[in-house]
């Protein structure tokens, strides 16, 4: 399979995870309005959650490591730093929903929301390279577009688009615990 075929799958999963994002934003910022709309995604998604986050966190993994070492596309500092956020991920999450240990949604949160600003400033230094502040590697500079899909979608944008889902997959997990909690003792 060329790498044009597996990065345009990694780019469709990226784009599903910002369907994923978005959909969960507005209902959560229509819950007052509609609340029956909020429940019913934290009903539908919140118990499945954590499960979902950690295949997003392997499958990003996964897709980081094809790209450097099968199609040999050399990362930057920017990514080594996503990476940082996203190898534990491919860890922890995978434990934490095989335990069902709904306890855990903070750290992989923190761990998302501190790697997804990296992501977002790497998607502004393939746009405008001037941006750039002595971070990146001459040799190997962050601004460097291996792949583009949809006219928009790059390997960062794709870490991104993952961190989001997660820190997202996350906030549902912490809402869904807390629904749960408040049935029990009520």
């Amino acid at each position: 399979m060329s790498p044009n075929t597996v990065t345009l799958f990694f780019a469709l999963l990226a784009l599903v995870c910002n369907a994923f994002v978005i959909g969960v934003a507005v209902a959560w910022l229509v819950r007052h309005r509609e609340p029956a709309l909020w429940n019913a995604v934290l009903d539908a998604l919140g118990p499945s959650a954590l499960t979902l986050a950690a295949v997003i966190a392997v499958v990003a993994t996964a897709g980081s490591l094809y790209l450097s070492e099968v199609a040999h596309f050399p990362p930057c500092q920017l990514c080594w730093y996503q990476r940082i956020g996203m190898y534990p991920l491919a860890i922890v999450l995978p434990i934490a929903a095989l335990r069902r240990d709904t306890r855990a949604w903070i750290y992989p949160l923190a761990l998302a929301l501190c790697a997804l600003p990296i992501s977002v400033y790497h998607v502004l230094l393939e746009r405008y390279p001037s941006l750039e502040a002595g971070t990146c590697d001459v040799t190997n500079p962050c601004s460097i577009v291996w792949v583009r899909h949809f006219g928009f979608v790059t390997i960062p944008y794709m870490a991104a688009s993952a961190f989001a889902a997660i820190a997202v997959a996350m906030g549902l997990t912490a809402h869904a615990r807390r629904k749960e909690h408040t049935h029990v003792h009520a």
